[in-house]
């Protein structure tokens, strides 16, 4: 027998105990005889370098991939876009997909495409998923190719063993040759193989995630769908017993009145964009931190964290604000620090090392949801949005939030959504703060998020609503790039009972159940909420005429019992 022949009957077999096509068979030892013949015919690897240009690697594996069509019983083809039921903009459903791998992309390309298309993804990310759908094949064939020679090394080494044993040093010498020829090849193969799930790793790095199928499909803020409003503008003007004809102000100028307003002081030390508060505007701002700390650690049942303000970049990576979001996060100095070797970011949101604090761990189902929030300081560059929302606090480099962070099972994770966004509010309805829920549409949803709320409080200063929470459901998205896993509790033992002769029950035999595989967890988060958002809120709402500003009832406490912060002559 040639001894290339060993390499394609395993080849063949593996393939076929798989139920893979017979194309996938002769793919599969197009690659056996790419990689393996030049072995046994000269006894050299394949690859003359240690390394070998991607190129070169995609023209050794060069094969027809059309991942539209399926095949049918009937042997005939089928376009999965025909047979897939379509929801909001013609996007296709979602289905049994959680977050795009490589995997899932190669599987269901039409279902990604019409997602990253809803999403108004740029070409760039487009044509990353088709690459990476294409780029799939290639890295599955080179598995098989792999532990095919993987297999013929084994075997040979067997045979170097039973040749010495019947003192047949020519078939031992033989078959050595054979040994290192095929784990030179699984080398060249492993090298290849990981050149290219570097390059797919870097194009999955930048695709965003799957939107749940009630996303509303549209391409901005202007297309979001309001679910319902909280209290009523009027009856701010009421209860603050506005006349007629009466300007809310806007916070800044309220702040200003109540002597703490210091943001051109905090300009000429730091730049636009930064703020600064005093006196009891400054006691407000801590007020509400207190307060919203207070509410979610007590009656929502959040464990408090003290987390870092420097986070290393696998960490962003981790949650999605990197590679995509680079230029809107303030980057630390590598002279001055880095994380264990990494880049040094300041955090964009507390979010990061919540959800990253049990990275690369295993948890258990039963201690399943945690529930994490903190107040911190949060920096963002704001890249993107030059000229915009310059005036007053409302969009700083440096800000203050409490966020709140879940992390949960797959099967609970839709429920526990809807209980954070929940919690959020209820700091809303507590200070009576007129407000409306939104379902972010497609275009204006987050990179990480599959389904996300915002809460937007009213502002009459401005006569508009504006967010000051955002609570979104992540699925697995950012489990999957941090490694995040839990156990499924176990099944429950099933018992069995002998019966004897006479019919009497002998004793009960337990029969043991494999313990379940880790899965993904699902992560959750929102702003519980913004307090910079929230202190503009109590200002404009809560303003009197006289310049004088009411303090909410349940703020009262924390402000060492003042009810009415009234303006200075200054």
């Amino acid at each position: 027998r040639h001894p290339g022949e060993n390499i394609h009957m395993m080849a063949e077999a593996r393939a076929s105990s798989h139920g893979r096509s017979l194309s996938s068979v002769v793919r599969l030892l197009g690659l056996s005889i790419m990689y393996f013949f030049p072995l046994v015919r000269h006894g050299s690897c394949f690859r003359t370098s240690s390394t070998t240009s991607f190129a070169a690697t995609s023209r050794r594996f060069s094969f027809s991939y059309r991942p539209r069509l399926f095949s049918t019983n009937s042997g005939s083809e089928v376009d999965v876009a025909s047979t897939t039921d379509k929801t909001h903009g013609g996007r296709l459903r979602r289905g049994d997909l959680t977050s795009p791998d490589a995997r899932s992309i190669e599987r269901k390309e039409d279902v990604i495409l019409s997602h990253l298309r809803s999403r108004r993804a740029n070409e760039a990310t487009i044509q990353s998923a088709r690459d990476v759908a294409a780029l799939n094949g290639r890295r599955v064939e080179l598995i098989m190719a792999k532990d095919a020679a993987l297999a013929e090394r084994k075997t040979a080494s067997a045979e170097v063993g039973r040749c010495m044993k019947e003192q047949n040093p020519e078939g031992a010498e033989e078959a050595k040759a054979r040994s290192s020829a095929a784990g030179a090849a699984a080398d060249a193969v492993e090298a290849d193989l990981s050149e290219l799930q570097e390059r797919i790793d870097s194009m999955l790095a930048g695709i965003p995630n799957l939107l749940d199928d009630v996303v509303p499909d549209g391409a901005d803020d202007e297309d979001n769908e309001e679910i319902y409003t909280w209290g009523s503008p009027d009856e701010i003007s009421a209860r603050m017993e506005w006349e007629d004809g009466f300007e809310p102000r806007w916070h800044d100028e309220i702040a200003a009145g109540l002597g703490g307003w210091q943001t051109d002081r905090a300009v000429r030390m730091s730049g636009s964009r930064f703020a600064a508060l005093s006196g009891p505007t400054a006691r407000l701002e801590r007020a509400l931190t207190s307060f919203f700390l207070d509410l979610h650690t007590t009656e929502h049942g959040y464990t408090e964290a003290s987390v870092p303000l420097v986070i290393s970049r696998s960490s962003l990576e981790g949650t999605g604000q990197l590679p995509k979001f680079e230029e809107d996060l303030f980057k630390i100095d590598g002279s001055s620090h880095t994380c264990n070797g990494q880049d040094a970011f300041l955090i964009p949101t507390a979010e990061v090392p919540l959800t990253n604090m049990h990275a690369d761990e295993i948890l258990e189902e039963g201690n399943l949801p945690i529930k994490y929030c903190a107040a911190t300081p949060c920096f963002r560059a704001e890249a993107g949005s030059y000229g915009r929302d310059t005036r007053g606090l409302f969009r700083l480099h440096q800000f203050s939030k409490v966020e709140l962070v879940k992390i949960t099972s797959a099967e609970t994770s839709e429920d526990e959504h809807e209980e954070l966004t929940l919690h959020a509010e209820e700091c809303l309805k507590r200070l009576k703060l007129p407000y409306r829920k939104v379902r972010l549409c497609s275009g204006d949803i987050g990179f990480s998020a599959r389904h996300c709320y915002d809460l937007e409080v009213w502002l009459p200063g401005q006569g508009q609503y504006r967010e000051v929470s955002s609570c979104s459901n992540v699925g697995d998205f950012q489990a999957r790039r941090m490694g995040l896993r839990y156990r499924p509790n176990p099944p429950h033992t099933n018992e069995s009972t002998d019966t004897n002769a006479d019919g009497k029950n002998a004793k009960k035999k337990k029969k043991k159940n494999k313990a379940p595989k880790p899965v993904l967890c699902h992560t959750i988060n929102g702003s519980g909420l913004a307090i910079g958002r929230a202190l503009i809120g109590v200002l404009e709402n809560y303003q009197r005429m006289d310049g004088s500003v009411v303090v909410p009832e349940v703020l009262v406490p924390y402000m060492g019992g003042a009810e009415v912060l009234m303006p200075t002559n200054n």
